[in-house]
């Protein structure tokens, strides 16, 4: 087995390599998908993407059956995506009017839909009346008392859940910290009290649970089990002091993805264990009824399943300091390691057979010295023209992805069976310039 056959469970569970020495994804190969559809390119593999939708329904329902799993569609959206969740009878996360209406355009059933979000705008929450969202988390009495307002001139009565702040520090990167007191996300704990009394005293809403969301690449249970303790106490209290009905909890997202081989993430079932077992003997010891457990995985649905292709070119190499491989693509198409450190792995498509001989590191083609992709990984020589196949680019990169020089974001291509199916075309200069005026 060579270094780059290793990588193969990084990859999307339906990869393998053919006898030509390429790398082979939902039955396609990836030197053929390159060519057909050019680079940068990024694919998902379908019944990857299913079978992680299936495994949180059944892992988390066979241990509480009140579950209802929720895809976190920031991760990733598109149409094609939003009719496999809806296939695979989960419900959807949205966080902005955009997400609303791309949701709405896919025929998914807009009451199955919970609507999050610091800054929620009056034509957002107009919007999500109108169009029958099924679940508003608040996080903010400013848009509390706004969606009030809304609601009472649309003679409409949402349902909403509380988003709290439970102060726990999930030990993750910072920048994707959002459960800590010292966060724009939420409520915090010393005005949720407040919240509660406030939402229960309006005509205007019917509020129904609690939200909490802690943050993302969340690798241990405690932190889950920590918050678990501090909303269900805070519930308990409530229902005594105002008769709050806990009949929805939200847990959020956050559970971990492996991105790299020294770096592994718990299976789904830890997480569903530790999350369903805490929930179930608290309000044991609280007399509370069960909630309604609602989760939101996104990144963890569609990390794996995503792969970014990306041709190899310029190969400079400095003696004694760095050899350095540039792609056609980078941070304007994955800003991930740019933003935030992330890591990631890579092979060369076209010789997974080859032995790893050198140390590279991946560069971009944007103008800033930051497009890194990758620093300092192993392979095989690396010539002009090798495809380059980066693993784990299934989550952010093509909802984060920009026009930094113009460029053009990415095609994608939904893989299953040997067949692949455009579910987003290439950008042209024509869409670059689409809304310039003058």
């Amino acid at each position: 087995m060579t270094e780059q056959i290793s990588k193969l469970p990084l990859f999307p569970v339906n990869t393998g390599v053919d006898n030509r020495g390429h790398l082979v994804i939902g039955g396609c190969d990836t030197m053929a998908l390159a060519a057909e559809f050019g680079t940068p390119l990024y694919l998902f593999d379908e019944s990857g993407l299913r079978s992680q939708c299936a495994a949180f329904k059944t892992e988390f329902g066979k241990r509480y059956a009140d579950t209802n799993v929720i895809y976190a569609c920031k991760a990733f959206i598109n149409k094609a995506m939003i009719r496999l969740v809806m296939e695979e009878g989960l419900g959807l996360d949205v966080v902005s009017g955009g997400e609303v209406g791309i949701v709405q355009a896919a025929g998914f059933p807009m009451n199955k839909v919970y609507f999050p979000g610091n800054n929620k705008s009056a034509e957002e929450l107009a919007l999500a009346l109108e169009v029958g969202v099924g679940h508003i988390v608040v996080d903010n009495f400013h848009e509390l008392k706004m969606l009030g307002e809304i609601a009472k001139k649309k003679n409409r009565k949402p349902e909403i859940l509380l988003r709290i702040t439970p102060g726990v520090d999930p030990h993750t990167h910072h920048y994707i910290t959002t459960g800590n007191i010292d966060s724009k996300f939420g409520i915090p704990m010393v005005f949720a009290e407040k919240a509660v009394a406030t939402a229960i005293s309006m005509n205007e809403v019917k509020p129904v649970g609690l939200h909490f969301h802690i943050g993302s690449q969340i690798t241990e249970t405690e932190p889950y089990q920590q918050s678990l303790d501090f909303i269900l106490n805070f519930a308990a209290e409530m229902k005594k002091k105002y008769q709050f009905e806990l009949k929805e909890l939200s847990v959020g997202g956050g559970f971990a993805v492996q991105y790299t081989l020294d770096a592994p993430a718990p299976p789904i079932s830890h997480y569903a264990e530790a999350i369903t077992s805490k929930l179930l003997s608290k309000c044991k010891e609280l007399k509370l009824p069960p909630p309604k457990l609602i989760i939101e995985p996104g990144r963890a649905i569609v990390a794996r399943s995503g792969v970014a292709l990306y041709t190899a070119g310029v190969v400079k190499d400095i003696p004694g300091v760095r050899c350095y491989v540039s792609v056609d693509g980078g941070m304007a198409d994955n800003i991930r390691p740019a933003l935030y450190q992330a890591k990631q792995d890579a092979v060369i498509a076209n010789k997974m057979n080859e032995k790893v001989s050198e140390k590279v590191t991946i560069a971009g083609k944007f103008c800033e010295s930051g497009d890194i992709l990758i620093s300092d990984i192993a392979l095989p020589p690396v010539a002009a023209g090798d495809i380059i196949a980066v693993a784990g680019c299934g989550a952010y990169c093509i909802p984060e992805a920009m026009n930094y020089n113009a460029s053009f974001r990415p095609a994608i291509v939904m893989v299953k069976d040997g067949k692949a199916r455009l579910i987003r075309r290439r950008e042209t200069l024509e869409d670059l310039m689409r809304c310039d005026v003058g």
